[in-house]
């Protein structure tokens, strides 16, 4: 049984205090939950101090991206080891965003992952299509070139262990929802491929949907068999709503 996870992707918001703060409300807001694992992941200047406020807590801290060497003149980079030595448990690798804006590429999100679970960190991998991949109905050919060369070459261990985050982008920040039909049609073409891939590991392997989820859609996203959780942008920026999110009705 593949236990939910509900990540909060900050993205570029929150300053250290800022981030404490709304750790510390989350924090008793979330104490009595043990039925969904819970990640928030701040920015980078904010990582060790999030990683201490919520230490012996249930809340789990994690990077928003790091680069794949382990040292070096990459100036303005951090290393896995670095991501790994605040305190963090988990990195999202290959964001939409960074493939937007920063030109990741699922080369880059190949070696990255790899990275990642080489310093001992879970990644969570972002895969998706754009509004224009949709409307020219290619969105399973995106998305099966995203997940078999973003995540190839794991091991059986590394593949079960890793979190897949579908996240169509016309929905990221919009306010647009994918259906829980269109979610699930997306999910279990993921879980088919990687199984093509990895076997048995596909079925332990979690399926998160990131596209603007909120506390009116998520009960019904839920319970689509092969969505495992969310990755939840600006409703992860507030204690309360990222609450509702965690407690969803069942």
């Amino acid at each position: 049984m593949r236990k939910p996870l509900m990540a909060g992707n900050w993205k570029m918001n929150k300053t250290i205090g800022e981030a404490v703060t709304v750790l510390k409300a989350l924090k008793s807001s979330v104490a009595d939950v043990t039925d969904v694992e819970i990640l928030i992941c701040p920015v980078f200047t904010a990582l060790s101090a999030a990683a201490a406020e919520v230490k012996g807590s249930n809340i789990n801290i994690g990077a928003q991206n790091l680069f794949w060497e382990p040292k070096g003149a990459f100036t303005g980079e951090i290393s896995p080891a670095m991501v790994k030595d605040t305190g963090s448990a988990y990195v999202i690798i290959g964001h939409s965003e960074r493939r937007q804006y920063f030109g990741e590429t699922d080369e880059t999100v190949n070696k990255k992952t790899k990275a990642a679970f080489g310093a001992g960190l879970i990644p969570v991998v972002c895969v998706g299509e754009t509004l224009k991949e949709r409307e020219d109905n290619i969105t399973f050919k995106v998305i099966e070139k995203q997940v078999r060369d973003g995540l190839k070459e794991l091991t059986a261990e590394q593949a079960a262990a890793a979190v897949i985050a579908y996240e169509p982008v016309w929905a990221i920040g919009t306010g647009k929802t994918a259906s829980p039909d269109q979610a699930q049609e997306v999910h279990a073409f993921i879980r088919k491929i990687y199984s093509e891939i990895y076997k048995d590991a596909a079925q332990k392997t979690r399926i998160l949907y990131g596209g603007s989820v909120n506390p009116k859609n998520v009960s019904e996203l839920m319970k689509q068999p092969d969505i495992d959780g969310g990755l939840v942008g600006g409703a992860s920026l507030e204690a309360d709503s990222f609450a509702q999110l965690v407690k969803y009705s069942k």
